[in-house]
């Protein structure tokens, strides 16, 4: 992530590169012509997805092999999965959710800012592990996820509206994390 991140910074000069939106700016805005949709057509296209993984994961032979695969791996592959198969498979759909999600962040950006959401990644895991999911692999909800995501934007978002500083959201989100998985290791004794 680190030489992603390093290379990115290099080839941008340490620079924001402004391009054209041609319409991605609107995915995160509601215009006054679509009011009609109740929310934006990024946050539809986020939950179409949200829906489309949790049937994956529940309802699939494939969503149970990854669960297995996620779970124990000596164990999944002794019950007969191609562990390796589906780590691939798992990795190219984290691929391409990847660029979606890159896509609705330049959309609300507008340009490319190789600095912009360091740090994003932890708090992705705070909403996983606060919504019910193990770091330990194999358990969790794709709803517990979101969520979790949503408890973390609403404390983020009241911190700001209260005047908490930046510094002090961090120190707040790394309590929470800590917080979590303290309780998921009481839950798992």
């Amino acid at each position: 992530m680190s030489l992603a991140r390093g290379l990115a910074k290099g080839i941008a000069h340490e620079q924001k590169i402004d391009a054209r939106t041609t319409g991605l700016s609107d995915m995160m805005v509601l215009g006054r012509e679509h009011t009609w949709q109740l929310f934006p057509t990024g946050v539809w296209m986020a939950l179409a997805v949200a829906v489309l993984a949790a049937f994956l994961l529940n309802f699939t032979r494939f969503g149970r092999h990854v669960v297995a695969c996620g779970s124990n791996t000596a164990t999944a592959r002794l019950c007969g999965i191609d562990v390796a198969r589906v780590t691939i498979l798992v990795y190219l759909i984290a691929g391409v959710l990847s660029g979606l999600a890159g896509v609705l962040e330049f959309s609300t950006l507008t340009v490319g800012d190789p600095t912009d959401s360091v740090g994003l990644e932890l708090q992705v895991i705070a909403a996983v592990v606060i919504g019910g999911g193990s770091l330990a692999g194999g358990q969790g909800s794709i709803v517990g996820s979101l969520l979790g995501a949503l408890l973390l934007t609403f404390i983020g978002t009241g911190c700001t509206h209260v005047g908490v500083p930046n510094w002090i959201q961090e120190i707040l989100t790394g309590i929470i994390i800590i917080v979590a998985m303290g309780l998921e290791r009481l839950r798992r004794r």
